[in-house]
């Protein structure tokens, strides 16, 4: 009878460890838009440090498409994501009651790089030409990223008012933004365009030669990288888990973490921030 009892026991304690919101892995993914090295490096310290700030366990899990990052987050086989203006408006739209809680200092005003291969003669200008549209090949870097294929194709279309498609004989998706100025590089394609901060730190890395490819034009700023949460972090982890995330992600000053992204800190974040990139989106048909 007492060995009843005691089994009886243990299962109840087991069932309701099981129920206790506090014993379950927080997992986060992201968007790859660097190559693999560079994000395991970037969001393997942000999960260990988030995992002694939090008190739960935390596991970041890689994906290998933007796609992938918003089909994991309406799944619920994450969490939460870094994502990109354009993911994290399609991962809302998914998964109602989802919020944007903080992004770089920098992602309240990013900016695209048009590239070009020094080949195509092209120079640095303020407004971008008819020499421009004259090359034969552009590529993208992933159809899901906002600075690689979102505002880029906006303003494409904005200041010629023509879909990418038919302004030069050949375009292309290379998947991450690295991918998109190595192809710019080698000369597979004549121009590109490219996330400013990839850009940058593949300049002060040495990846780049600047004899074989450099920037023309730059966009106008808009919003982009940031942090979402699903909206019922609450119920699986506790009451205020989802603030206490927040205030975590806000409060990171380490160099170290700061520098992997890189950013100069963070700040808060809303959907409501994001809405431009939301009415961009729908107006060239990357809602639908």
């Amino acid at each position: 009878m007492r060995l009843k009892l005691l089994v009886a026991l243990v299962a109840a304690l087991l069932l309701s460890a099981c129920n206790d919101p506090h014993t379950g892995t927080f997992i986060f993914t992201a968007i790859p838009d660097q190559d693999e090295s560079q994000l395991e490096k970037r969001f393997g310290t942000i999960a260990l440090y988030l995992e002694d700030q939090l008190g739960v366990p935390v596991k970041y899990v890689p994906v290998k498409s933007y796609a992938a990052a918003v089909t994991a987050f309406r799944n619920d086989e994450v969490q939460m994501a870094w994502f990109g203006g354009l993911s994290g408006v399609q991962a809302r739209r998914l998964v109602p009651g989802s919020q944007a809680i903080a992004q770089g200092q920098e992602d309240t005003a990013f900016k695209s790089y048009f590239i070009a291969n020094s080949s195509t003669g092209l120079k640095p200008v303020e407004t971008l030409g008819e020499d421009f549209i004259a090359q034969p090949s552009f590529t993208f870097g992933s159809k899901g990223s906002t600075s690689g294929r979102l505002m880029p194709e906006f303003y494409l279309r904005d200041t010629f008012n023509e879909a990418p498609d038919t302004l030069f004989e050949k375009v292309g998706f290379s998947g991450d933004h690295s991918r998109t100025i190595a192809l710019v590089q080698s000369g597979a394609y004549a121009t590109g365009a490219v996330n400013f901060k990839v850009w940058e730190r593949e300049l002060a890395e040495g990846k780049i030669d600047t004899s074989k490819v450099s920037v023309i034009w730059e966009t106008p700023s808009y919003p982009d990288y940031h942090w979402t949460v699903r909206g019922d972090l609450n119920e699986r982890f506790g009451d205020g888990f989802s603030q206490r995330v927040t205030e975590v992600l806000l409060a990171i000053d380490d160099p170290v973490l700061l520098k992997a992204f890189p950013r100069e800190k963070f700040v808060p974040a809303s959907n409501a921030d994001y809405a431009p990139i939301e009415e961009t989106a729908s107006a060239i048909g990357l809602l639908d």
